[in-house]
């Protein structure tokens, strides 16, 4: 079920936002909040912890507001903040092009996904884990900037409702 596709650079990225009744099944807010929580611990004992503050004090900062993303993205409320009115995917698109992230670090933060997901979200219909799980395969591509190539790179935002292509 937690299968990462392969993904090549300039390959155009279909994804769907998760169902609210992921959401839902969970936990809520209390149930998305545990399972980001137990996700970033995990990220913090990593390889790819280098990408987040070393500081245990900004470090949780950072995960209670990821925690906020996942809630919102996942149908809860409207928790997070920070893009300003911008398509929330679109603007986690452009949090990530500060650093430099590859497939393996993509394949990094997906397996220790699957880690926190088998731990926290056992009890949860495996079709409403696969849908939020396709979410995560999907749009972590989004997140890859750092290919061999030094030509710029252009990433594809496709949204069932919103068709979009952005060139960054």
């Amino acid at each position: 079920m937690f299968e990462i596709s392969d993904f090549n650079e300039n390959e155009r990225v279909r994804f769907k936002n998760p169902p609210k009744e992921f959401f839902e099944a969970i936990g809520g807010i209390e149930g998305m909040k545990k399972l980001m929580y137990k996700f970033y611990d995990k990220i913090y004992e990593s390889e790819i912890s280098h990408f987040f503050p070393q500081e245990i004090e900004e470090f949780n900062k950072v995960k209670e507001k990821n925690a906020k993303f996942f809630i919102q993205i996942c149908g809860g409320p409207k928790v997070y903040e920070e893009a300003n009115g911008m398509d929330l995917n679109e603007y986690m698109i452009k949090v990530h092009d500060d650093f430099s992230i590859t497939k393996k670090d993509r394949i990094e933060w997906l397996g220790i996904m699957k880690e926190a997901l088998e731990e926290e979200a056992k009890y949860v219909d495996k079709e409403l884990l696969k849908a939020f799980w396709d979410y995560l395969d999907n749009f972590s591509k989004l997140t890859i900037n750092s290919f061999n190539q030094k030509e710029k790179f252009y990433k594809v935002l496709l949204d069932k409702n919103d068709p979009k292509e952005i060139a960054f």
